[in-house]
């Protein structure tokens, strides 16, 4: 797939990059430098889907002929976004809040070369057990979720919250891996028509 092009992940987050291991043994981490303030009047669950856009154009500008890959994801609840806290105070919040409940991670990813773009979003469906202070306090004790959209990690610690989960576990990290699999398949070919 994609064989002698450069392939450039827009990203720092290192769940992606060892994700991104799963699909390709040799690739580039560039993280991009887009503006990624939700744009006003879209759904919470559009915005992941516009952000990894922006996030793969601000890298591809400069390397045009190569295989960028943006992506971003989010936790939503009720129709708000739960991004990264700023602290352990909003951390704890959030955990609380989606405590005993069944929220949704969306994640977007755009995937750029030769001036063409491909897009998609991938939901996954969540619900937690009822969480008590003392599970809450300790998780941000033993796990720091201040780099964690929603305040956990599934791939940690944070997976002891999880009653269920319907859809794809990559795509609770970060990475739908799998699903841009898929999609990498009919971009390359799009590419190549």
């Amino acid at each position: 797939m994609f064989d002698g092009r450069k392939i450039i992940l827009a990203s720092q987050s290192a769940r992606r990059r060892e994700l991104m291991k799963y699909l390709f043994d040799d690739f580039e981490v560039r993280p991009s430098d887009a503006d990624e303030t939700a744009p006003v009047g879209v759904s919470a669950e559009e915005i992941p889907e516009i952000l990894s856009v922006r996030k793969a154009l601000a890298v591809a500008k400069d390397c045009p002929e190569a295989l960028v890959i943006g992506c971003d994801t989010v936790v939503v609840l009720d129709g708000v976004i739960f991004g990264k806290p700023e602290d352990e105070a909003e951390a704890f919040l959030m955990l609380k809040t989606l405590s005993g409940r069944t929220h949704r991670v969306v994640s977007g990813v755009c995937m750029s070369c030769e001036g063409k773009t491909m897009s998609f979003s991938q939901v996954t469906e969540v619900s937690f057990y009822s969480l008590s202070d003392g599970d809450i306090l300790k998780y941000i004790a033993d796990c720091p979720p201040l780099d964690k959209a929603g305040s956990y990690g599934i791939q940690d610690k944070g997976g002891l919250f999880v009653r269920e989960i319907r859809g794809d576990h990559y795509n609770v990290i970060g990475f739908p891996v799998a699903r841009l699999k898929v999609e990498l398949e009919r971009f390359e070919k799009i590419l190549k028509s």
